[in-house]
């Protein structure tokens, strides 16, 4: 049984370690959106100083520190929250009324300062603990799914980076969490004899997700670009209206979308890899909630499926063009407008049902 509780330690040790060390970096390492890095590195903070209980009890010879502690957990998934938030809006930022996320905390360190900690404050503040994980990261995955549709129906780079990030640390906190779940239940029960177990498992558990977090927010600085939080999705039908001329709306659909082709064919914008649906709206004098409703809806396309279609159609020439069979296939795609290979090539593909290299070869 010792040499468990030492391994608890030792990963205690390391996780909190690594926490602090990355929360310094992120408070004063320069970029063009500190709100992500300022709100990730208290994020770690809150959970270092909870995690400390992993390989030392001191903090219960301070009653103020040790309910303090107890109680920032609460700090945790409302941190989070705001960080999810941060990340996907880039015009984020922190109201008064974010405030309210840490009412819980704030109600909790109040009663075990006034009445101590007892079984019955624990048992509801547990209680309360489940339920507010399991709200934050329903309303993250609300967030993310509305980031996605925002994003495919206003840029033209569509990257999933972000929401692949971010959900995949989504559902490995609900997985880890499972396992707090379980210690909770056989803490209370006949399986008393695996809490120990549970407690190596997430201890690790959290030490892989931390880590992950961290090299992705360290190696993929772009995660922090975000979008327009000001921007909705669309989600509901078309009505056919009648104008004052007596045009229908399908008939000055149709004239708005001559006047798109004829300008993507003609000025080509679709080489700029971070073309947006407002920059387009911009470029072609057309309203930017018309342009977003001819595309989205009257195409029944994404806007980023719209650009692409453009971009494959330059590189299936460049491909086929024997005068050019000294282009890569890299070069090329930067050439028409990507900015990745693996978007680039999901595009090519789910266009041609062909690889690049492929197509070039069926060709020439």
């Amino acid at each position: 049984m010792e040499y468990k509780i030492e391994i608890i330690e030792s990963i205690g040790k390391i996780v909190v370690f690594i926490m602090i060390v990355l929360s310094f970096f992120l408070f004063t390492a320069k970029s063009k959106n500190q709100l992500p890095n300022r709100l990730f590195g208290i994020y770690l903070l809150v959970i270092a100083f909870d995690l400390i209980g992993l390989f030392t009890n001191k903090t219960l010879e301070y009653p103020f520190i040790q309910n303090l502690k107890t109680a920032s957990s609460l700090l945790q998934l409302p941190l989070f929250y705001l960080y999810v938030l941060s990340v996907c809006y880039n015009n984020f930022r922190i109201r008064p009324k974010h405030l309210v996320h840490g009412l819980p905390f704030l109600a909790f360190f109040i009663v075990f300062s006034l009445s101590g900690v007892s079984e019955k404050i624990i048992f509801f503040y547990q209680v309360i603990g489940e339920f507010q994980f399991f709200s934050y990261i329903i309303a993250v995955f609300a967030i993310l799914r509305k980031y996605r549709a925002v994003y495919l129906e206003n840029y033209s780079n569509a990257s999933y980076a972000i929401y692949r990030w971010l959900f995949q640390i989504n559902v490995l906190s609900c997985l880890a969490h499972t396992l707090v779940l379980l210690r909770w239940i056989f803490s209370s029960s006949s399986l008393q004899s695996y809490v120990l177990n549970l407690n190596i498992l997430i201890s690790l558990s959290v030490l892989c997700i931390i880590t992950f977090f961290v090299l992705k927010a360290l190696y993929q600085p772009q995660l922090f670009t975000g979008i327009n939080k000001n921007i909705y999705p669309l989600d509901t039908p078309p009505k056919k209206k009648v104008n004052k001329k007596g045009t229908t709306t399908n008939e000055a659909q149709n004239q708005s979308l001559e006047t798109l082709n004829t300008f993507m064919i003609t000025n080509k914008p679709y080489l700029d890899f971070d073309l947006t649906l407002q920059k387009l709206a911009e470029l072609t004098d057309i309203p930017e909630k018309e342009l977003s409703e001819l595309i989205n809806r009257y195409l029944g396309k994404h806007f980023f499926d719209f650009i692409n279609e453009y971009r494959i159609n330059d590189a299936k020439i460049l491909l086929a063009d024997a005068t050019k069979n000294d282009l890569t296939v890299q070069e090329i795609l930067y050439t028409v407008g990507f900015n990745s290979k693996s978007s680039f090539y999901t595009a090519f593909k789910k266009v041609t049902n062909l690889t690049p290299s492929e197509f070039r070869k069926s060709i020439l």
